[in-house]
Protein backbone atom coordinates (compact mmCIF):
# COMPACT_ATOMS: atom_id res chain seq x y z
CA UNK A 1 0.00 0.00 0.00
CA UNK A 2 0.88 3.54 -0.96
CA UNK A 3 1.75 5.07 2.18
CA UNK A 4 0.17 8.60 0.07
CA UNK A 5 -2.65 6.57 -1.20
CA UNK A 6 -6.14 8.06 -0.03
CA UNK A 7 -8.49 5.20 2.09
CA UNK A 8 -12.15 5.76 1.80
CA UNK A 9 -14.33 7.22 3.94
CA UNK A 10 -15.76 3.65 4.97
CA UNK A 11 -12.87 1.85 2.99
CA UNK A 12 -12.44 -1.72 3.25
CA UNK A 13 -12.44 -2.60 7.19
CA UNK A 14 -11.81 -6.03 6.48
CA UNK A 15 -8.87 -5.32 4.83
CA UNK A 16 -7.59 -2.12 6.71
CA UNK A 17 -8.24 -4.84 10.10
CA UNK A 18 -5.93 -7.99 8.36
CA UNK A 19 -2.88 -4.93 8.20
CA UNK A 20 -2.69 -2.29 10.44
CA UNK A 21 1.04 -2.01 9.90
CA UNK A 22 1.40 1.08 7.72
CA UNK A 23 -0.69 2.64 10.54
CA UNK A 24 1.84 1.55 13.01
CA UNK A 25 5.22 2.26 10.94
CA UNK A 26 7.60 5.92 11.74
CA UNK A 27 7.78 7.89 8.77
CA UNK A 28 9.88 10.74 7.38
CA UNK A 29 7.46 13.32 9.05
CA UNK A 30 5.54 10.67 11.52
CA UNK A 31 8.32 10.63 13.61
CA UNK A 32 7.33 8.02 16.04
CA UNK A 33 10.25 6.69 16.73
CA UNK A 34 11.90 9.77 17.70
CA UNK A 35 12.90 9.87 21.07
CA UNK A 36 11.28 13.41 21.99
CA UNK A 37 7.57 11.85 20.09
CA UNK A 38 8.42 8.64 22.69
CA UNK A 39 9.22 11.08 25.87
CA UNK A 40 5.90 13.38 24.91
CA UNK A 41 4.09 10.21 24.83
CA UNK A 42 4.84 8.31 27.47
CA UNK A 43 4.90 11.10 29.87
CA UNK A 44 0.88 11.97 28.92
CA UNK A 45 -0.04 8.18 28.99
CA UNK A 46 1.32 7.65 32.02
CA UNK A 47 -1.33 5.77 34.08
CA UNK A 48 -3.23 5.32 31.49
CA UNK A 49 -5.79 1.79 31.63
CA UNK A 50 -6.49 1.33 28.12
CA UNK A 51 -5.89 2.19 24.57
CA UNK A 52 -9.10 4.28 24.72
CA UNK A 53 -8.00 6.25 27.65
CA UNK A 54 -4.14 6.40 26.20
CA UNK A 55 -5.74 8.20 22.93
CA UNK A 56 -7.59 10.11 24.96
CA UNK A 57 -4.95 11.30 27.12
CA UNK A 58 -2.49 12.10 24.02
CA UNK A 59 -5.07 13.96 22.38
CA UNK A 60 -5.39 17.00 25.11
CA UNK A 61 -1.81 16.59 25.36
CA UNK A 62 -1.59 17.76 21.50
CA UNK A 63 -4.67 20.13 21.38
CA UNK A 64 -3.84 21.90 24.80
CA UNK A 65 0.24 21.34 24.87
CA UNK A 66 1.11 22.97 21.18
CA UNK A 67 -0.94 26.53 20.31
CA UNK A 68 -2.58 26.35 17.21
CA UNK A 69 -0.25 29.51 15.10
CA UNK A 70 -1.25 29.20 11.19
CA UNK A 71 1.08 31.82 10.41
CA UNK A 72 3.92 28.85 11.09
CA UNK A 73 2.33 27.27 7.55
CA UNK A 74 5.67 25.41 5.87
CA UNK A 75 4.95 23.15 3.31
CA UNK A 76 7.92 20.62 3.51
CA UNK A 77 8.96 17.69 5.49
CA UNK A 78 11.15 19.38 7.65
CA UNK A 79 8.50 21.89 8.48
CA UNK A 80 6.25 19.16 9.18
CA UNK A 81 7.80 16.75 11.26
CA UNK A 82 6.15 15.32 14.87
CA UNK A 83 9.69 16.31 16.50
CA UNK A 84 10.23 20.20 15.29
CA UNK A 85 5.87 20.75 16.27
CA UNK A 86 7.53 19.83 19.67
CA UNK A 87 10.68 22.27 19.78
CA UNK A 88 8.47 25.05 18.60
CA UNK A 89 5.76 24.38 20.79
CA UNK A 90 2.61 25.83 18.54
CA UNK A 91 1.91 24.70 14.90
CA UNK A 92 -0.64 24.80 12.43
CA UNK A 93 -3.38 21.78 11.97
CA UNK A 94 -1.67 19.78 9.24
CA UNK A 95 1.47 19.29 11.56
CA UNK A 96 -0.42 19.35 14.57
CA UNK A 97 -2.42 15.54 13.62
CA UNK A 98 0.58 14.12 12.42
CA UNK A 99 2.39 14.87 16.29
CA UNK A 100 -0.98 13.30 17.11
CA UNK A 101 -0.34 10.48 15.17
CA UNK A 102 3.31 10.14 15.87
CA UNK A 103 2.34 9.75 19.92
CA UNK A 104 -0.42 7.16 19.16
CA UNK A 105 1.67 4.89 16.51
CA UNK A 106 4.45 5.58 19.42
CA UNK A 107 2.11 4.00 21.98
CA UNK A 108 1.16 0.97 19.62
CA UNK A 109 -2.27 2.74 18.29
CA UNK A 110 -2.70 2.19 14.58
CA UNK A 111 -3.73 6.29 13.74
CA UNK A 112 -3.51 8.06 10.28
CA UNK A 113 -4.29 11.19 8.46
CA UNK A 114 -7.65 12.89 7.57
CA UNK A 115 -8.04 15.83 5.26
CA UNK A 116 -11.00 17.71 4.06
CA UNK A 117 -11.95 20.87 2.98
CA UNK A 118 -13.67 23.35 5.50
CA UNK A 119 -14.89 27.02 5.64
CA UNK A 120 -13.76 28.33 8.58
CA UNK A 121 -14.65 31.23 10.41
CA UNK A 122 -12.04 31.36 12.61
CA UNK A 123 -9.48 33.89 11.38
CA UNK A 124 -7.55 36.96 11.75
CA UNK A 125 -7.63 40.12 9.46
CA UNK A 126 -3.89 39.29 7.85
CA UNK A 127 -5.50 35.72 7.47
CA UNK A 128 -8.52 36.84 5.26
CA UNK A 129 -6.08 39.17 3.15
CA UNK A 130 -3.80 36.59 2.21
CA UNK A 131 -5.47 33.97 1.33
CA UNK A 132 -8.58 36.32 0.44
CA UNK A 133 -10.98 32.97 1.25
CA UNK A 134 -12.37 31.37 4.30
CA UNK A 135 -11.64 28.22 2.45
CA UNK A 136 -9.14 26.26 4.40
CA UNK A 137 -7.75 23.53 2.19
CA UNK A 138 -6.17 19.85 3.44
CA UNK A 139 -7.10 20.88 6.74
CA UNK A 140 -5.90 17.83 8.97
CA UNK A 141 -7.28 15.70 11.87
CA UNK A 142 -6.67 12.12 12.69
CA UNK A 143 -7.80 8.88 12.63
CA UNK A 144 -7.22 6.39 15.74
CA UNK A 145 -7.87 2.66 15.47
CA UNK A 146 -9.69 2.23 18.56
CA UNK A 147 -11.76 -0.90 19.88
CA UNK A 148 -12.08 -2.11 16.33
CA UNK A 149 -13.01 1.20 14.59
CA UNK A 150 -11.42 4.23 13.21
CA UNK A 151 -12.22 7.31 15.36
CA UNK A 152 -11.46 10.81 13.76
CA UNK A 153 -9.77 13.56 16.40
CA UNK A 154 -9.00 17.48 15.66
CA UNK A 155 -6.86 18.40 17.73
CA UNK A 156 -5.75 21.75 16.11
CA UNK A 157 -7.28 24.67 18.51
CA UNK A 158 -5.80 24.85 22.03
CA UNK A 159 -8.25 25.30 24.94
CA UNK A 160 -6.91 29.01 25.42
CA UNK A 161 -7.82 30.18 21.67
CA UNK A 162 -11.22 28.61 22.09
CA UNK A 163 -11.89 31.10 25.01
CA UNK A 164 -10.62 34.37 23.19
CA UNK A 165 -12.98 32.87 20.26
CA UNK A 166 -16.01 32.12 22.27
CA UNK A 167 -15.54 28.90 20.75
CA UNK A 168 -16.55 25.63 22.02
CA UNK A 169 -13.51 23.25 22.57
CA UNK A 170 -13.81 19.86 20.74
CA UNK A 171 -13.90 16.94 23.47
CA UNK A 172 -12.71 13.76 22.49
CA UNK A 173 -13.53 10.39 24.24
CA UNK A 174 -11.86 7.64 22.52
CA UNK A 175 -15.46 6.44 21.28
CA UNK A 176 -17.26 8.67 18.37
CA UNK A 177 -15.68 11.45 16.18
CA UNK A 178 -14.37 14.56 17.22
CA UNK A 179 -15.21 17.19 14.66
CA UNK A 180 -15.48 20.75 14.28
CA UNK A 181 -18.70 22.04 15.39
CA UNK A 182 -20.76 24.40 13.26
CA UNK A 183 -21.44 26.84 15.56
CA UNK A 184 -19.55 28.55 18.31
CA UNK A 185 -20.52 28.98 21.81
CA UNK A 186 -22.49 31.82 21.03
CA UNK A 187 -24.29 30.71 18.11
CA UNK A 188 -22.03 32.04 15.15
CA UNK A 189 -21.37 29.83 12.09
CA UNK A 190 -17.99 28.32 12.71
CA UNK A 191 -16.91 25.56 10.50
CA UNK A 192 -18.48 23.81 7.30
CA UNK A 193 -17.38 21.00 5.96
CA UNK A 194 -16.88 21.03 2.17
CA UNK A 195 -15.49 18.14 0.61
CA UNK A 196 -13.35 15.20 2.49
CA UNK A 197 -9.88 14.57 0.88
CA UNK A 198 -9.26 10.99 2.45
CA UNK A 199 -7.28 9.71 4.86
CA UNK A 200 -3.78 8.64 4.19
CA UNK A 201 -1.17 6.23 6.34
CA UNK A 202 1.44 9.44 5.55
CA UNK A 203 1.74 13.36 4.55
CA UNK A 204 0.79 14.15 0.78
CA UNK A 205 2.86 16.44 0.79
CA UNK A 206 2.67 17.05 -2.85
CA UNK A 207 -0.99 16.85 -3.50
CA UNK A 208 -1.39 19.94 -0.76
CA UNK A 209 1.26 21.93 -2.35
CA UNK A 210 -0.26 21.35 -5.61
CA UNK A 211 -3.94 22.72 -4.14
CA UNK A 212 -2.42 25.53 -2.24
CA UNK A 213 -0.32 26.57 -5.62
CA UNK A 214 -3.46 26.66 -7.50
CA UNK A 215 -5.80 27.74 -4.94
CA UNK A 216 -4.40 30.55 -2.72
CA UNK A 217 -2.88 33.58 -4.52
CA UNK A 218 0.72 34.36 -4.66
CA UNK A 219 1.48 36.35 -1.43
CA UNK A 220 -0.03 33.56 0.43
CA UNK A 221 2.61 31.50 -1.22
CA UNK A 222 5.33 33.61 -1.02
CA UNK A 223 5.10 33.77 2.51
CA UNK A 224 4.21 30.14 3.58
CA UNK A 225 7.30 30.67 5.71
CA UNK A 226 5.47 32.82 8.22
CA UNK A 227 2.43 35.01 7.00
CA UNK A 228 4.90 37.80 6.28
CA UNK A 229 7.82 39.03 8.72
CA UNK A 230 6.78 40.02 11.81
CA UNK A 231 3.43 38.70 11.70
CA UNK A 232 2.03 37.03 15.03
CA UNK A 233 -0.67 34.82 15.13
CA UNK A 234 -1.10 35.54 19.01
CA UNK A 235 -1.28 39.92 18.85
CA UNK A 236 -3.07 38.89 15.65
CA UNK A 237 -6.04 37.10 17.50
CA UNK A 238 -5.97 39.61 20.41
CA UNK A 239 -6.66 42.57 18.33
CA UNK A 240 -9.00 40.62 15.98
CA UNK A 241 -11.26 39.67 19.47
CA UNK A 242 -11.33 42.77 20.95
CA UNK A 243 -14.59 43.61 19.93
CA UNK A 244 -16.67 40.10 20.60
CA UNK A 245 -18.74 40.61 23.77
CA UNK A 246 -18.27 38.47 26.75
Amino acid sequence: MSKTQPIGPEGSEAKERADLSPYLAPTPAIESHHPDVIAFAKKHINGARDTVETAVRLYYAVRDGIRYDPYTCVLTVDGLKASQTLRAGRAWCVPKAILLAACCRASGIPARLGYADVKNHLSTSRMRQHMQTEIFYWHGYTAMYLEGQWIKATPAFNIELCRKFDLLPLEFDGRKDSLFQPFDAVGNRHMEYLNYRGEFADVPIDAIIATFSELYNESMLADVKGLGNGADFDRDVETETKGIPR
